[in-house]
């Protein structure tokens, strides 16, 4: 399948670009003022997945090839963005080309760091961003409403269906509210998916935190209860994360990181968790090719069938199904190789029916 993308966005000084360098192991450019990342930077980082190295063992190969998310570091959105102050038309424009969006705020106070508004509010920081999204949202709506409305009038069913949700989802975002958030059918989803909201996107919230200075869910901050009554309300998926941490630690051995945090009382780097989270909140999952030569992670939404499953590798694939030999890694795992598995009564011959689990361990027949 193509490639998954997803946009590290929020204001100037939150630790956007830093956290995209702990992420990627990439040299950003990293300033202390609005507008450092004037260009968006894009990383390809690999989703931890600890069965790889079990599955490679028990093949004896040393090549293994995880599953991959694409970030793309976006400059720091200001308010005003959607009537193009700042950069605002070049970002949304990032942004929107994105699957999925990670929303940075900050939720430490530290006095060198300015921070655009003066004062530290994650939610505020979130109301702010996601108005700008809304409003550009508003006017991509607004525009194709006055277009579809004519088709609609035809008696066309598809234009009555996209007419009709988008009725109801302008005054929705008028309200400030994510189109996300909006209640709609499987064909009206359709509909307003074809037209790319930002809103629409999946969103993840990236809590920033930083060692030694006051984080506002240690100190159980007023602001950062109204900033979990706000995560809760809407349904929305976080993560905590130490930026300046991982930035600082990334090109130590991980045995070497493990021992700093602890020697800091870090249990979690976060940014694992961030890349984990990031999949997951795609809908996506991982199954398995193992063999002499390579072991790798294949990425297919949750829900896909063999065919789907095996376009990840080629679309030639999914044409040419014809069955595939499954086991999960679990069996896997405790028959010691396919062989034994295949002894034991493992491993299944299934069709194109079948429902592809995360973690099989697969090898399609074309």
């Amino acid at each position: 399948m193509s490639k998954l993308s997803v946009g590290i966005v929020g204001l100037p000084n939150v630790g956007k670009s830093t956290l995209f360098t702990a992420l990627t192991k990439n040299e950003v450019l990293i300033a202390n003022y609005p507008f450092a990342t004037i260009d968006p930077t894009v990383g390809v980082v690999a989703v931890p997945d600890s069965r790889l190295a079990t599955l490679a063992a028990i093949s004896g190969t040393d090549k293994i090839l995880p599953a991959v998310v694409e970030f793309v570091d976006i400059a720091g959105l200001v308010k005003g963005a959607s009537t193009g102050e700042g950069l605002g038309n070049k970002f949304l424009a990032n942004i929107r080309e994105t699957d999925m969006i990670a929303e940075v705020v900050r939720i430490f106070e530290d006095g060198d760091i300015h921070h655009v508004s003066g004062h530290i509010d994650p939610l505020d920081d979130i109301e702010v961003i996601n108005l700008e999204l809304i409003l550009a949202d508003a006017e991509t709506v607004e525009k194709r409403l006055s277009n579809v409305e004519r088709d609609s009038k035809k008696g066309e069913k598809d234009a009555l269906v996209e007419f009709g949700v988008l009725k109801r989802l302008l005054p929705h975002l008028e309200a400030g509210q994510l189109a996300n958030q909006l209640e709609m059918d499987e064909f009206e989803t359709k509909a307003v998916q074809a037209l790319h909201l930002l809103s629409m996107k999946p969103f993840l919230y990236i809590c920033n935190k930083k060692t030694d200075a006051f984080n506002l869910d240690e100190q159980n901050d007023d602001r950062w209860v109204a900033l979990l009554d706000y995560f809760e309300s809407t349904g929305s998926d976080y993560v905590l994360v130490d930026a300046g941490m991982e930035h600082d630690l990334r090109d130590l051995s991980e045995d070497e990181k493990n021992d700093f945090r602890r020697e800091y009382g870090a249990q979690d780097s976060g940014v694992g968790s961030l890349i984990r989270a990031c999949y997951d909140r795609l809908g996506l999952m991982s199954y398995f090719t193992t063999g002499e030569k390579e072991t790798r992670a294949w990425t297919t939404p949750i829900g896909s069938t063999g065919p789907k499953a095996a376009a990840a590798i080629h679309t030639d694939f999914e044409k040419k199904y014809i069955r595939s030999q499954v086991i999960t890694f679990e069996d896997l795992v405790n028959a010691g190789s396919k062989v034994a598995a295949k002894e034991q009564g493992k491993m299944r011959t299934e069709g194109k029916d079948y429902i592809v689990k995360d973690g099989d361990v697969i090898e399609f027949l074309i």
